[in-house]
Order: structure tokens, then sequence, then C-alpha cells
């Protein structure tokens, strides 16, 4: 576990305040807005610390950047709205029975995993339906 410091205590009190996944840049503005001077690449070590350490859940964008959020502790995957961004806590028991399967068939142990499902949700259908009418 790293150690807290004030920065890291900052970055992690934003989360406190926020719902969904937000980028560092997010956080780094945010903190800035609210007077506190710490650097963006201070916000980005403090973020992937309190990720490492289980506080903060993260996925990736297609773009590749990183987006964090506080989530239950409990072992998860997501789906994700490639549009808007929503993002719902799925459980997976097959998924888990079949990496611990996998895993013993090559002969691993302690083994991890993350899982995202990337679609477009109701909403954001609806709307792109809505705007679109003639191409159902």
């Amino acid at each position: 576990m790293a150690r807290t410091t004030r920065q890291r205590a900052a970055v992690a009190a934003v989360f406190d305040d926020l719902d969904g996944f937000h980028s560092a840049q997010e956080v780094h503005a945010r903190l800035r807005t609210a007077g506190d001077g710490v650097g963006l690449s201070t916000v980005y070590r403090a973020v992937q610390a309190l990720a490492d350490d289980g506080e903060l859940d993260s996925i990736r964008t297609d773009s590749g950047e990183a987006l964090y959020r506080r989530c239950s502790t409990q072992h998860h995957h997501h789906l994700v709205c490639r549009v808007c961004g929503r993002t719902v806590e799925v459980a997976g028991p097959t998924v888990e029975a079949w990496a611990d399967r996998v895993a013993g068939e090559h002969g691993f142990a302690d083994v991890s995993h993350t899982l995202e499902i990337v679609g477009t949700c109701s909403q954001c259908r609806a709307v792109s339906a809505q705007a679109l009418p003639n191409l159902r």
C-alpha cells in the first residue's frame, strides 16, 4: 500500500463526491478549481496508486484513456456505454468459473482478470433512433 500523502488524500476526496468514471485530467481540473495546486503528474500517480490499492476501479476507453471511479469492493465486471460512458457493475459467476478452469488447465494459480463489455445503452440508442429515424 502506498503511503498516504496530502495530494493522495485530496484526490481520494474528489472521488468521494463523484459518480461514474472520470479521468485524471478531470480530477486535476476539479482540484485546481477548488484552489489546490496539485500537479497533473501527481494526480496521475495518485489515481494509479489508489487503483493499485483497490480503492478505485479503472476502465480503458476505446481511445486508451484510463478512467477511474469508486466502486464496490467485491469482484465484478462492467457494462460500459461507448456513447455516454454510463457504467453498470455486473457479476459474472460463469466468467469466474471459466477463468479458474482455464488457468488451472494451464498450470496457473493466483490469477486475476478484468472484463469490460462495451456497447450502447438504451438511452443512447433511443436518442440515436430519434435523431436518425430513417436508418432503423
